[in-house]
């Protein structure tokens, strides 16, 4: 994963990642790019929105202390969505296009004490769905108003 320098204007964070996956379904954890990225704002509590800009790729938050779950999620899909299936869409990847449909393109998360307010066991997962290739994932940092 290759992080680009974050930008800050008007006191909102935007930073760039480009994650590269390596298989056609993959959930890859990161949740530490996205800490790195709230600590680079020095947001101290605000929301982290996190976006995905592509049709077959997604965001999700779910269990990251045990990686057989991103696994059984990954397997999952592919049972209950299959790769080869009675589609219309002729690039053949519209599998890819109803799990991003599934799981959608975009997490927003509280930022309390400068850092992701998630739950004991949660992490964000990038979800590839037509892979192996290069992504883009879209962080904006907004930090709360100062009343």
């Amino acid at each position: 994963m290759t992080i680009e320098k974050g930008q800050k204007q008007g006191g909102i964070f935007t930073q760039t990642m480009r994650v590269k996956t390596s298989r056609r379904t993959e959930l890859k954890n990161v949740t530490r790019e996205i800490e790195a990225a709230v600590r680079e704002s020095g947001c101290l509590q605000g929301v982290c929105h996190v976006y995905v800009p592509h049709t077959t790729a997604g965001i999700l938050i779910n269990e990251g202390a045990d990686p057989d779950v991103a696994s059984d999620m990954e397997r999952a899909l592919d049972r209950l969505i299959p790769h080869s299936g009675d589609y219309a869409h002729a690039e053949g990847n519209s599998d890819s296009h109803i799990k991003t449909a599934l799981v959608g393109s975009s997490e927003t998360i509280f930022i309390e004490r400068g850092g992701l307010a998630l739950g004991r066991w949660q992490a964000v997962f990038f979800a590839e769905f037509d892979g192996p290739r290069g992504r883009e994932v879209r962080i904006k940092i907004v930090p709360d108003p100062v009343s």
